[in-house]
């Protein structure tokens, strides 16, 4: 074989090995890099998931507990769990209220005997798990100016001290302030926040300008 023909097979295997080495060092580079890019990915997830957790931490449980014997205090509660994301929660009344029972013209209608009857707690028909949530919006009907007693049976049956209690009701003319006199004074371990009393026409636009206002 002539010296040509060996250096040429020389050089070429010095080329060979050249791209080897450089094949190699290329895909470590490569692995190297995904594998920063990984561990930066995995610490940005884990970043996110700790800003999200204390994100969670810090929001309050709401529900929106309401009494309505007609149909008009569940629409104003609707408004406010869409309002506020919060559960919605009926208080029901073991017996339901007929149209003759709130007969407020005849003095031996239910709800007449019940409002002018100091001791009168109407059972509730089943009982609400209030423990996991912070705030309460409490709504219902003003009753004579005042609320119905089913909702002293509901602050009888539960242990609200210390919770934020934000209550709303529904009525023709009367005011919110009677009302919410009487729950002061029922349970004062309660942090309550004067409520808003609406009527019949309220919109869902005015009922979130005004859960926005209150900042709960």
């Amino acid at each position: 074989m002539n010296k040509k023909i060996i250096d040429l097979i020389i050089a070429i295997l010095v080329i060979a090995v050249g791209i080897g080495i450089w094949i190699i060092s290329s895909n470590n580079k490569t692995e190297s890099d995904n594998n920063s890019n990984n561990t930066n990915t995995t610490e940005n997830e884990n970043s996110n998931e700790s800003q999200e957790e204390n994100i969670n931490s810090d929001d309050k449980k709401v529900a929106v507990i309401y009494f309505s014997a007609t149909g008009t205090t569940k629409k104003v509660a609707r408004y406010i769990k869409n309002a506020t994301g919060g559960d919605l929660i009926e208080i029901v009344p073991k017996e339901k209220y007929t149209d003759s029972d709130l007969n407020y013209g005849n003095d031996n209608s239910r709800a007449n005997k019940e409002q002018n009857d100091s001791n009168a707690r109407p059972e509730i028909k089943k009982h609400i798990n209030t423990d996991n949530y912070d705030v309460i919006y409490l709504g219902y009907p003003i009753w004579w100016g005042d609320v119905p007693k089913i909702i002293l049976t509901f602050l009888d049956n539960h242990n609200l001290n210390d919770k934020t209690i934000i209550p709303f009701c529904t009525s023709g003319s009367t005011g919110i302030s009677g009302s919410l006199s009487t729950l002061k004074n029922y349970n004062k371990n309660v942090n309550w926040i004067d409520g808003k009393r609406f009527a019949s026409g309220v919109s869902q636009n005015e009922v979130t300008n005004w859960v926005n206002e209150i900042s709960y």
